[in-house]
């Protein structure tokens, strides 16, 4: 059987409008893919020069099957389970700056080039203001897009319609702004004249964007089975969800350079991102931290089985569509679809999403994720949201660490492990546990006992967990 390459598979090309910073499955399932689409749709026309972010990496990899290489999507859509497969063929070069830095720097001069896209990770967009020596691969991603922009504006003469269009999809906040705050604190320290920087300033654009798709990534328990579908070799094969989103923010150069919202996808340039953000961290984010505790200690293992359970799966619809939902300004309707994509993404068949790989540092994610819908709930409808309440009451009976006699592999900020072990030692009473929680101040930011009648709330609901076990005191709950 042959390795995937252009010998089997006819490889189409097109000039290279788009410089990629990172070549893991992410990029390759979500925006390589949307690039695709854009290049099969007839209009657009461009493909993709890969960049290795790291020393360490995987454009060898992908060079040697020519780029090529196979996505699979799978899951629920529009109420069918669905698997697809396709070739990729858009990533037509591939740079290692580290080995070839050379190569790296003639590319930021290419007329072509119009867009760079990054994922360089959470800790990719940062400041180090010592990486200034660019006789050598800049350390950071900020230097190397510096040193990129240096030889762009000499080989140009600061050409104002050559600047580079820069989107950016690593999960922080304002991604986009970011990097642009980062470029330029470097090319002050680097003490450049005023003229490059207002060349950066404006001619170039900083695109800050919201990505949603799961992406499990090389399918190593399926490979025999595929490839023997497939009838080639394919090291590069990536994992998928249907479901995806991408969300833009609005700028006409970014929107001409390119037109991803113009193929029929779920791409969106929006005036503000805010919105959506707030709509996946509330929803698909928040319901997930709001159900790990109740369902886990219910006795159910998994986001599929949770559902899937009438009794959980009825406390999480009912705290999305009347807890979060009416919380969030976007059209109802939006809302609604949303929502009800959210809960098929929940149910896909193709993934097991342990409960407890969620629970991770479950604390800071009831904090990010769900108190803000506590406090949004409460200040439009002048009560606390139940289901909200009764997580919250089932989050410290979890952090008791024991599910029956099963001890919880908990994991979180040490501190708070600490914490909610010597709170435990102390054999409280539930409001005396609930008073003494709700008062961490390091934990939630403020003391929630201030909240409304959160105390007396939190501690009916945690005496009926404690009274009742979790399954009696659930059915109770939903039966109210």
């Amino acid at each position: 059987m042959e390795n995937l390459s252009s010998k089997i598979i006819n490889k189409k090309h097109a000039p290279i409008k788009v410089m990629q910073f990172g070549e893991g499955n992410f990029l390759r399932a979500f925006v390589d893919w949307i690039i695709q689409k854009m290049n099969d749709s007839g209009k657009y026309e461009g493909h993709v020069v890969v960049v290795q972010p790291l020393e360490f990496g995987r454009v060898k990899d992908l060079e040697a099957q020519d780029g090529l290489y196979t996505l699979y999507l799978q899951g629920i859509d529009n109420g069918k389970v669905t698997r697809t497969h396709e070739v990729i063929d858009v990533l037509d070069d591939f740079i290692n700056p580290y080995a070839d830095y050379k190569k790296f720097l003639d590319y930021a001069c290419s007329d072509d080039l119009e867009v760079v896209i990054s994922n360089t990770t959470e800790a990719g967009i940062t400041l180090d203001e010592s990486d200034i020596d660019y006789t050598k691969t800049p350390k950071t991603f900020p230097g190397k897009v510096l040193a990129m922009l240096e030889n762009r504006y000499a080989k140009f003469n600061g050409d104002e319609t050559k600047g580079l269009s820069f989107i950016c999809c690593e999960l922080i906040d304002n991604n986009g702004d970011e990097l642009r705050k980062c470029v330029l604190a470097l090319a002050k320290v680097k003490n450049h004249d005023a003229k490059f920087i207002s060349w950066i300033e404006n001619a170039c654009h900083f695109t800050s964007t919201l990505v949603d798709r799961i992406v499990p990534g090389y399918p190593r328990d399926e490979i025999e089975e595929i490839t023997k579908e497939l009838g080639y070799i394919d090291s590069s094969i990536v994992k998928g969800e249907i479901f995806h989103l991408w969300v833009l923010a609005k700028e006409a150069h970014i929107e001409k350079v390119f037109p991803c919202d113009k193929v029929g996808l779920n791409v969106i340039y929006a005036d503000s991102i805010k919105p959506y953000k707030q709509r996946k961290v509330k929803v698909l984010n928040g319901c997930h931290t709001c159900m790990v505790p109740v369902s886990y200690l219910y006795g159910i293992d998994t986001v599929k089985e949770s559902i899937d359970d009438e009794v959980v799966g009825k406390f999480a619809r009912e705290f999305i569509f009347d807890e979060v939902v009416p919380t969030i300004k976007l059209p109802h309707d939006q809302m609604v679809a949303y929502a009800n994509s959210v809960l098929e993404r929940y149910l896909n068949p193709f993934v097991r999403h342990e409960l407890m790989s969620i629970a991770l540092n479950s604390i800071s994610k009831y904090w990010a994720r769900v108190l803000p819908t506590v406090k949004d709930y409460l200040q439009e409808n002048g009560k606390l949201p139940a289901h909200a309440m009764f997580s919250l009451a089932a989050l410290i009976k979890f952090y008791g660490g024991k599910r029956g006699e099963e001890t919880i592999a908990l994991k979180d900020d040490p501190a708070y492990l600490e914490y909610f072990a010597s709170l435990y030692a102390k054999n409280l009473s539930e409001e005396e546990m609930v008073k003494d929680v709700l008062s961490q101040v390091s934990m939630w930011g403020e003391d929630l006992n201030k909240l409304a009648d959160m105390t007396k709330v939190v501690t009916t609901y945690l005496k009926e967990i404690n009274t009742k076990g979790m399954k009696n005191a659930l059915v109770a709950f939903e039966g109210k």
